[in-house]
């Protein structure tokens, strides 16, 4: 019953943003496009489609945010308009309340915070899909006051995941089948990689060993820093890492006027990706 609910909730906003229209203008096949026409008579939409694409997965719920988030990456599969406006989902994800992190921190270290933090910014400073990060200071056993990020898990993602998942999945089998040009996107095996790779992101244990790994993999290279993992206070729900400061990379008039080469910072950001991918097959 729960799943019928969520798939009518998941129609009615396609319809409510016009997704229908866009899905279905698509295809070739005679029927649908008259179902299309169908759907869409009467309907005006003035805002631009990458817009209502975006609106709508904010509406739906993380997992639909997330797989928007995949998506702005992939401009080999979307128009420009779209994929400019879905990488707008990757920090406009409203955070949950401080008091969730801190329980779930205290949950799973059975300690309180302040026996764990000597100061913890009840703020986050990034509020993502999966996850959100809060500022701390973290004291070491011998003494030593580190700078950290702390990743939280929001809270009851695994069950909300699995549902929407199942849902995915079903929609994929029927896109495929309704239209050969969608079956050559394969969207059966892009939700398949979305499922692991979600299921990946929820165990933030294998995130830090990730993490490790790289930071293992880039040592010499002497162009990346990767941030220190501090593996005494991770968990699956929890990860505490060094604090990295710098300007994100889609800055680039604020990297400019910090003199940052950028010629060279995109050679060696081939550099990096190729070593990972030919190197450290990682």
């Amino acid at each position: 019953m729960s799943r019928l609910l969520r798939g009518v909730t998941i129609l009615w906003v396609v319809f409510r943003y016009g997704l229908d229209e866009l899905v279905l203008s698509g295809f070739k096949h005679p029927s649908l496009r008259l179902l299309s026409r169908v759907l869409t008579f009467g309907r005006r939409f003035h805002t631009p489609r990458g817009v209502r694409l975006r609106q709508a997965l904010e509406q739906l719920g993380p997992i639909f945010v997330k797989f928007g988030q995949v998506l702005s990456t992939r401009s080999d599969l979307l128009p420009p308009d779209v994929a400019l406006e879905l990488a707008k989902l990757q920090d406009r994800v409203p955070p949950f309340p401080a008091e969730i992190a801190v329980a779930t921190i205290e949950r799973s270290f059975q300690r309180p915070l302040a026996d764990i933090f000597v100061s913890f910014e009840q703020q986050p400073v990034a509020s993502a899909s999966i996850a959100q990060v809060h500022f701390a200071v973290l004291r070491d056993r011998n003494g030593v006051e580190h700078e950290v990020a702390v990743k939280v898990l929001r809270p009851g993602m695994l069950a909300v995941i699995d549902k929407d998942l199942q849902l995915m999945h079903m929609m994929a089998r029927w896109v495929e089948r309704l239209s050969a040009d969608a079956k050559r996107l394969k969207p059966r095996q892009v939700i398949a990689e979305f499922d692991n790779y979600l299921h990946d992101e929820l165990d933030l244990i294998r995130e830090a060993a990730n993490a490790a790994q790289l930071r293992r993999n880039m040592e010499g290279l002497d162009l990346v820093l990767i941030p220190e993992i501090h593996w005494d206070f991770c968990h699956p729900q929890v990860m505490v890492m060094e604090r990295m400061k710098g300007v994100p990379i889609s800055q680039v008039e604020r990297l400019r006027e910090a003199g940052v080469d950028i010629p060279q910072l995109a050679r060696d950001g081939v550099t990096l990706f190729f070593t990972q991918v030919f190197r450290d097959g990682f």
